[in-house]
């Protein structure tokens, strides 16, 4: 039980975090980055500097290290709350575990993210996602952008927007994504 409950809240940390979800494998990316032209890759490497992105990157990091613990709690007690086998008094003895875990796992998830090394993996695997969808004139063009006060504004402003919306569409689908899951569970329970 403790170790379901252990990787109930992780998988719930990373449900809640799908902007950190990666759709390729690292031998995929490897592929594609080895066939961005040289030019295309600088120019996609001065829009990063240009973007900050490092330094937006670990803003992000922080508000979502912010979040994730109510986030993981959520996920969690959906989770345990939909789940019909268990009666009223295992659920609240799990909810119970869950609290205790939590801080524990929201450090081993704050350590994940203070690692420079995911920086720097994110980084290179971002630049073929770039190149593979802009041209080089426009990367160029992005990175002009990125220098105007507009650009600066957006790009400080872009973390504390990304925290927010996340914020609003847990609000907004988590319940009904908890009524699916209840539905879901419902369905699957053999007929007493």
């Amino acid at each position: 039980m403790k170790k379901r409950l252990a990787a109930v809240t992780i998988a719930a940390a990373f449900a809640g975090a799908p902007s950190f979800a990666m759709a390729q494998s690292a031998a995929p990316a490897a592929a594609a980055a080895a066939k961005v032209d040289p030019q295309t890759t600088a120019a996609v490497k001065q829009m990063f500097d240009a973007m900050e992105v490092r330094k937006m990157m670990v803003a992000s990091f922080s508000e979502m290290e912010k979040a994730l613990p109510q986030m993981m709690r959520a996920q969690a007690v959906a989770m345990i709350n939909a789940d019909s086998a268990m009666d009223a008094a295992r659920k609240q003895e799990a909810l119970a575990k869950v609290d205790q875990m939590l801080p524990g796992a929201s450090a081993a998830v704050s350590k994940l993210f203070r690692d420079p090394t995911l920086l720097d993996e994110m980084m290179v695997e971002m630049v073929p996602l770039y190149a593979n969808n802009y041209s080089t004139a426009e990367i160029k063009e992005l990175t002009r952008f990125y220098t105007t006060p507009l650009g600066r504004k957006m790009l400080a402003l872009t973390p504390r927007l990304s925290a927010e919306s996340m914020a609003l569409g847990q609000r907004i689908v988590m319940p009904r994504l908890n009524n699916l899951m209840q539905d879901i569970m419902q369905a699957a329970a053999p007929a007493k």
